[in-house]
């Protein structure tokens, strides 16, 4: 069985052309190099698996190689001494080392110390070292490497020149990862690696590790469900999905949907953060200035610019806020999981217009879903799909256009406020109700055309903000009588009374619709008797007398009061 070697070490570069995400540091070092400008002690600062280590190697053969009477393939390593300062961190380790400098190297110019984690020296070890760093031989060249530069002391720093090294980006992580691929004849997705490269977080050996984990699991066809599923993270997929639920207030799949990804294993921090960036990317993809800014694959970015044609700015700059807010108070939240899925149903509110006034943390009520009846409900779903909207588009119903006019009054309008306004409002309502219509069309229609249109003015009142009247009106449907007769009925007087007030918008709008304006409402009512409980303490006695005849002769034989 041929030995495997993981691709961090198999591919680790070996010149500064192969160092991935760092030009900078590197041709500054080549141009040091060529100009023998190079200082005596360097620090190499960086995150982890950056290539910090690597470019102290590829620094430390190249110093030697500028020597023409060497051999091309001479890698010097005897000229190059690494030294762990996690294990090796005491004052007798460094007095060795610097016992060890003194000896000039037997080929070529230069012997190199690298010293690895040198934050890990001890106090007395930094002080014992002082002395050799400022002022070392000729021949000597020390390169310090450290994830951790705080924790160096400040009279180390001042003697050595510093370099940073940044997070690896997800392109150049990808594109590597592509290179590799093609050495290993590996076919691969473009989001798979755009996956993986998120992973590493800016670590290229990151990369690497998962990359080989990730070919482990599904062979030589890496795909972005087979990624998604190894490294168990949250496809993109599952955030398209709920911002698509969010626009459309559906507040009850948003619910459920959440419920899904902790299902899965994932942690509500973990799924708002994601949110939190998903919402930022669409902010991102609204303009063609920021684009280059959406660090993924060529599938995800279409996805993304699709979606942002729906999602407003408004909207994203609100959401990005209830998230990060969410975000902050996580760990504080005694209800972690009741804190996200309040934040979830604010942000699928955000576009609700039902309400004229909205509080800043406003989530759409529950009765929205389910205050209809069910025959309502089922009809008028899609009916609110549609009239919901990020903008109000909600157009109100025209009303019929009547050969003769309802009411002529005299030129001067009365105040609004006056007696005689309030008196010629009743005056129009019954006109309105009453008025015979011979000459309108009465087209025949019937009952379940009726009921249709009845289920579609519950969803009309409710995108207009009137719920009570919504309500009232979806407690059941209506009845088709002789000469066009409607008879509906309500279980109690106040809904009578309020159906009433709202009862000639809703024969407009039937007339209208049906093309019958012989179209009348009766209203019946339905009230059960309520059964009279006891409140007073006679009501009580009087209750409990009835049952049992025994109890009064009691009260008068011992003349008890009551």
């Amino acid at each position: 069985m041929e030995h495997f070697i993981v691709s961090a070490r198999k591919y680790r570069p070996q010149n500064f052309v192969d160092v991935v995400g760092q030009q900078a540091i590197t041709n500054t070092l080549e141009k040091a190099i060529k100009n023998n400008h190079l200082a005596q002690a360097l620090l190499f600062t960086g995150p982890r698996g950056v290539g910090k280590t690597s470019c102290a190697r590829i620094l430390a053969k190249n110093i030697n190689q500028q020597d023409a009477e060497v051999a091309a393939d001479e890698d010097f390593a005897f000229n190059i001494f690494e030294l762990d300062a996690a294990s090796n961190n005491s004052v007798d380790d460094i007095r060795s080392l610097t016992e060890q400098v003194r000896i000039p190297p037997q080929t070529g110019k230069y012997k190199v110390y690298i010293i690895d984690e040198v934050h890990m020296l001890s106090q007395a070890a930094f002080n014992a070292f002082l002395k050799t760093l400022e002022e070392p031989p000729a021949h000597a060249i020390f390169i310090l490497a450290t994830t951790e530069k705080h924790k160096i002391i400040p009279t180390i720093l001042s003697r050595c020149q510093i370099f940073d090294f940044k997070r690896i980006g997800v392109l150049d992580a990808k594109n590597y990862l592509k290179v590799i691929c093609e050495k290993e004849n590996i076919t691969a997705e473009d989001d798979a690696l755009h996956i993986i490269a998120q992973k590493a977080d800016g670590a290229m050996r990151d990369a690497l590790s998962i990359f080989d984990r990730v070919v482990s699991f599904s062979g030589n066809n890496l795909t972005r469900e087979a990624v998604t599923e190894n490294l168990n993270v949250l496809d993109y997929d599952t955030y398209f999905n709920m911002t698509n639920l969010m626009l459309t207030n559906n507040i009850p799949q948003v619910l459920n949907a959440f419920n899904v990804v902790l299902a899965k294993g994932f942690e509500g921090h973990h799924f708002i953060n994601g949110l939190a960036s998903h919402f930022r990317d669409l902010l991102v993809a609204k303009d063609k200035a920021t684009l280059e800014l959406l660090e993924v694959g060529d599938t995800a970015k279409k996805k993304y610019l699709e979606q942002a044609t729906k999602a407003s700015i408004p909207f994203l700059m609100q959401a990005i806020k209830k998230a990060n807010d969410c975000d902050l108070n996580y760990r504080a939240s005694k209800n972690q999981r009741l804190l996200v899925e309040l934040t979830i149903m604010q942000i699928a509110s955000i576009t609700f217009d039902g309400e004229k006034k909205k509080p800043a943390n406003y989530i759409i009520p529950a009765t929205f879903f389910q205050a209809l009846s069910p025959a309502v409900k089922e009809i008028a779903k899609p009916i609110l799909k549609k009239a919901v909207v990020t903008e109000k588009k909600v157009v109100e119903q025209p009303k019929p256009k009547l050969a003769t006019p309802i009411l002529k009054t005299a030129q001067r309008r009365p105040s609004s406020l006056s007696l005689k306004s309030i008196h010629e409002k009743k005056v129009v309502k019954k006109i309105d109700e009453e008025e015979n219509f011979d000459n309108h069309p009465k087209d025949v229609f019937t009952e379940e055309t009726l009921q249709k249109l009845w289920k579609e003015y519950v969803a009309l009142l409710i995108t207009k903000g009137e719920r009570s009247m919504a309500s009232i009106v979806g407690t059941d449907l209506p009845k088709l009588g002789k000469n066009f007769e409607i008879s509906f009925t309500v279980p109690n007087k106040l809904m009578e009374d309020q159906f009433k007030k709202g009862r000639s918008k809703l024969i407009n709008f039937l007339r209208e619709k049906l093309n019958n304006f012989g179209i009348k409402i009766s209203v019946i009512l339905n009230e059960t008797v309520e059964k009279k409980f006891a409140y007073t303490p006679q009501e009580k006695y009087n209750k409990m007398k009835e049952k049992n005849p025994l109890l009064e002769k009691l009260r008068q034989t011992f003349e008890l009061d009551m």
